[in-house]
């Protein structure tokens, strides 16, 4: 016999595994067929509404399908001065604050994640209980605004949009 006891049990047991661990295709979790109807929107499709889906999109809604609107679905980070960065959390939300009202208002992509990113992390602060980042000219022009502060907590991310006009009383001067 070629293959001792101890070796059919440890070559039983990885295919025991690997059927666990790999979906069937007929079930739920298996991953669509390239192709397929049912198949995730690739990054930059549209949406009915006109706005773009990326992957990150369809995750979210999972997510936000599955849990409360104070889930946490993303920290956005920002260094202070003195001691640990201080964080910002994007919540599923409702139609009026978070991510749910962010993909409807303003429409949900990888660009937008990382805008808000940028203007949480670098951005200055703008008058409106937020960061922005602004376009390196004097008069400063805003060109992407957060406004911070939920019915969940004042370190959430209540919206986020692009802006085109200059900078807001009590924004940092140029």
């Amino acid at each position: 016999m070629l293959f001792g006891t101890p070796v059919k049990a440890a070559l039983s047991a990885a295919a025991v595994a690997s059927a666990l661990l790999i979906p069937a295709a007929g079930s739920a979790s298996a991953a669509p067929a390239l192709g397929s109807a049912s198949a995730v929107p690739a990054s930059g499709s549209t949406s009915g509404s006109g706005a773009t889906v990326s992957a990150a999109a369809s995750s979210f809604d999972a997510k936000c399908r599955s849990h409360s609107r104070t889930y946490v679905l993303k920290k956005y980070y920002r260094r202070v001065p003195v001691g640990p960065p201080t964080f910002y959390t994007l919540r599923c939300g409702t139609t009026t604050w978070g991510w749910k009202h962010i993909k409807l208002r303003h429409g949900w992509n990888s660009s937008m994640d990382r805008k808000i990113g940028a203007a949480i992390g670098s951005g200055d602060p703008n008058g409106r209980g937020g960061y922005s980042t602004y376009a390196n000219q004097c008069p400063r022009i805003e060109k992407f605004r957060t406004i911070l502060g939920t019915p969940g907590g004042n370190n959430d991310l209540l919206t986020a949009y692009k802006v085109d006009q200059p900078a807001v009383a009590g924004a940092v001067a140029c």
